[in-house]
This record gives structure tokens, C-alpha cells and sequence, in this order.
């Protein structure tokens, strides 16, 4: 039997960043993984995912290269992509194990069962621990009428786990980041897409209309369209591939389906009722503002805990959890305060509240709004799609959130994180000095035009 100030349960971005952060406060740390090192974000997620955009944007940025004195075009092939992505795959992998041995993190390999709330059981041992923190991530959502079939349907945690199917025809369910994302990026790396879905495109998110409207004008600039009403009935595999039914009696012919219908809790074999740790009728685990369970020394953060589900909110969950470890009822998670990005045709980011939620929380929103076709960086990029969006509170001048949209946009929302919830945010930002040319100055540009517009202007520049 060993013993540990602290057991992490699952090693993906949340874990991951619970063990680093714990070991540095001077814990004694275990993590746990049953599966790959780095969970779905790092083997079958956002770290692959974010190679292939790369690759995707250059595609696409190619098609107006001979404006700018390039000859020449660029053609996608995913199969020497997805070659790609497994080598930075294992170098990140690499990197990480050996920033757990040099912080003295034990790693221990198995699927974990909770005896008791300080016991837990894994590859024929017993690990006690003070605490412990699930971190045991998602699982891909798999509709009734789109079962998995090898090489034929898939989620994108199959795509990630083995060489593309053969076939450049391919159906990409869903309407959320997920569909929005595979869409474009794979388009740009080769294959045909039929994007099928039932709603438009992103329409359950936080971010606004125009946000949406112009991510579709990429879209569609790009060759992709979004065909809404058309959840998909049956699918039959065959011989030749997959056949698609649709709502209105028509039928599509693919070579493979890429399924992008969201992801649901993994908490399957842990036995959180050993442990008296509650989940949602959603199978979340239930946390409070802390991140503790409803068993005091047990804390539950990322997608098994935060119906957000993004790697965002894992990180930033791990963080309150080992403060609150460390010194109980000292931080607590706000959701807004995480940026959200998409990686599509037109990136989007976001942080804090839109104008629809404020006036839910009884505040009166003032925005400020700049595009980017008048960015002298942005135009001599010869990418200037998108704009910023400040939405701050009518009386105070208060930061309440803000949208960014085009290229670079989930760098440039750091920008304005790194100031959000501060009360003299704003102030802050038109106080910068800014490089020029550069994208960011449009953060300035949109905060000096919300302060004229709202007759904020002695609130902001003092």
C-alpha cells in the first residue's frame, strides 16, 4: 500500500496540470491513467487537432497567394497529415513524462476503483490519499442510428487513433465545435464534405450573430456549406461505404462518417458510490464552486465535471481544485473568466458574458466594435475577415466580455483575459502601448469606440 498526500485520476489536460501544480506546492502526488498518457486532448483532441488547423489555414491562405506575388497553390493529403500529427504527438508526450519524473510525480498505469474516499484501488495495489482529484475526461457521444463501424463510422477519437479510412467523400455530423472544426480542416486536407446537422451551425453557443454569420461566409468562400435539417435518419454500410437517409427522403453516399455529436462523461469503473460522491442526471460529477464532491476530500475537474467540456476549463478547474486543497475555501471557478475558442474556417474566441447574458444578470450592456478590414496588419496579411467586440456595463465602464473574430483571434483573447475581472479592465487596455502594425490594436480600437459611443469616456481614460 503506498500513500500520498494526493491521487490524480485520469492524465489529461486537467490531471495533468492538477499533478504539476500539487508537486509544486511541495504535495506528494500520484496520477493515475488506464489508457494513452494525456488523455483525449493530447492523443485524440486539441493537440492533434490544432496540427491539422495549422496545416488546414496554409491550404487555404494558399488560394490567394498569387495576389501577393506567390506562384503556386497547395494541396491537402491526410493520410501524410495524420503521420504528422502522431510525431507531435509522442515529442509532446515525451516532454510531458519527463516533466513528471523531474517533479517526482509517481505515474502509475490501470484503472482506477474507489474502496473508499481515501482508497483507491488500481493494478493490484491500493493507493491512499488525502485527497483526490477524477479528471477521467470524456467519451464521444454516439447517436442510436449512427453506430461506430470500423473504417466506415468513426468519432474523431477513432481518426485520431488510426490512419484514415480509405474513400474522399466523407459526412460530418453535427452542428457544434466539433462539426464546425472537422468540417474546414478536413475539407482543406483533401476529402469532399457533406456537413450534415439538424440546426445551424454553433447556434446553442455563446457566440453572436455576426460572429456566426461571418464564420459561414468563410465557410462558404472556402467551398463548405452547412445543409441544417438534415439529422440523419439510418445509415447502412456496404461494400461501397455508408448510406445516409435523410429527413426528407433523400439519401447521401459516402465513403466514411466522421460523428461530431459532442461527448459525455467518463466515469465508468471508478465507483464513485464507494467513495459517496454524487453525479447529474447528465452523469456529471457534481462539484461546487471549490470543485469538491459531496465527499469533502475528493474534487472532480474537466469534462467528467464541467458540462463546458473543453481543455480550457480543465486547466482552469485544476487550478481551483489544488488552491482549495491547499488552502480549503480559497478560490473559487468562474466559467466566464475562461476564454472559448473555435478553429474553423474564421477563428472565433471568446471570454466573459455577451450582451444576452448580461441583461439576464441585470445589467445593461454597451459595446464597442472594430473589423479588421480597416487593420493595417490585417491587410497586409491579406487577412482581414473578423472583428472585435467589447461589451462592457452601460454605468460603470466595467468589462463584461468580449468576442474576437479572424486570424490569430484565440491568441488575441489572452489579451483581454489577462485584464478580465479587474474593475478598471478597460482603462487598462486604452492605457497599453501597443506594437504597430499589429491585430491587437484593434483591442484599442474597440475599447476607444465603445468609450465615445457610450459616453463612457472619463470611466475609461480617466
Amino acid at each position: 500500500m503506498q500513500s500520498f498526500d494526493l491521487v490524480v485520476i485520469g492524465s489529461g489536460p486537467g490531471g495533468y496540470r492538477a499533478a504539476v501544480l500539487a508537486a509544486l506546492r511541495g504535495l506528494r502526488v500520484a496520477i493515475v491513467e488506464k489508457g494513452e498518457w494525456g488523455g483525449c486532448c493530447l492523443n485524440r483532441g486539441c493537440v492533434p487537432k490544432k496540427a491539422w488547423y495549422h496545416s488546414a489555414r496554409l491550404i487555404c491562405a494558399s488560394r490567394g497567394f498569387a495576389t501577393r506575388g506567390i506562384e503556386g497553390t497547395l494541396r491537402g493529403d491526410l493520410s501524410r497529415a495524420w503521420r504528422h500529427q502522431r510525431e507531435i504527438v509522442a515529442q509532446v508526450r515525451a516532454n510531458y513524462y519527463d516533466y513528471l519524473k523531474r517533479l517526482g510525480v509517481r505515474r502509475i498505469e490501470g484503472t482506477a476503483r474507489f474502496v473508499d474516499r481515501r482508497t483507491v484501488a488500481v493494478a493490484g495495489e491500493r493507493v491512499v490519499a488525502d485527497h483526490a482529484i477524477v479528471a477521467t475526461g470524456s467519451e464521444p457521444f454516439i447517436p442510436a442510428n449512427l453506430q461506430r463501424c470500423r473504417g466506415r463510422i468513426l468519432t474523431t477519437d477513432d481518426l485520431f487513433n488510426a490512419e484514415p479510412p480509405v474513400g474522399k467523400r466523407v459526412a460530418v455530423v453535427g452542428s457544434g465545435v466539433i462539426g464546425t472544426e472537422f468540417a474546414f480542416i478536413l475539407s482543406m486536407l483533401g476529402t469532399e464534405v457533406v456537413w450534415l446537422m439538424q440546426r445551424e451551425p454553433l447556434s446553442r453557443s455563446a457566440y453572436s450573430v455576426p460572429a456566426r454569420k461571418a464564420l459561414m461566409a468563410a465557410l462558404a468562400e472556402a467551398g463548405i456549406s452547412a445543409r441544417t435539417a438534415s439529422r440523419v435518419v439510418s445509415a447502412a454500410v456496404d461494400g461501397q461505404g455508408v448510406l445516409l437517409r435523410l429527413p426528407d427522403g433523400g439519401q447521401e453516399r459516402v465513403d466514411w462518417v466522421l460523428l461530431g455529436a459532442g461527448r459525455v462523461p467518463h466515469t465508468v469503473t471508478l465507483d464513485l458510490a464507494a467513495a459517496g460522491v454524487g453525479t447529474t442526471t447528465d452523469g456529471f460529477i457534481q462539484v461546487d464552486s471549490c470543485q469538491r464532491t459531496s465527499a469533502p476530500s475528493l474534487y472532480a475537474i474537466g469534462d467528467v465535471a464541467n458540462p463546458a467540456m473543453t481543455s480550457n476549463h480543465a486547466l482552469a478547474d485544476a487550478a481551483v481544485a489544488v488552491n482549495n486543497i491547499i488552502a480549503p475555501g480559497s478560490c473559487r471557478h468562474d466559467d466566464t473568466t475562461v476564454p472559448q475558442v473555435v478553429y474553423s474556417a474564421l477563428e472565433l474566441a471568446r471570454v466573459g458574458l455577451n450582451e444576452d447574458a448580461a441583461e439576464a444578470r441585470g445589467l445593461e450592456p454597451a459595446v464597442g466594435f472594430t473589423a479588421f478590414d480597416s487593420s493595417p496588419a490585417a491587410l497586409g496579411e491579406g487577412d482581414a475577415s473578423g472583428f472585435v467586440r467589447i461589451v462592457a456595463e452601460m454605468d460603470t465602464g466595467r468589462l463584461l466580455g468580449a468576442e474576437i473574430v479572424g486570424a490569430e483571434a484565440g491568441e488575441l483573447v489572452h489579451l483581454i483575459g489577462l485584464e478580465f475581472g479587474s474593475e478598471d479592465a478597460l482603462r487598462r487596455l486604452a492605457a497599453m502601448a501597443y506594437n504597430h502594425p499589429a491585430r491587437a490594436e484593434e483591442i484599442l480600437n474597440a475599447t476607444e469606440t465603445l468609450a465615445a459611443r457610450w459616453g463612457l469616456k472619463q470611466r475609461i481614460f480617466g
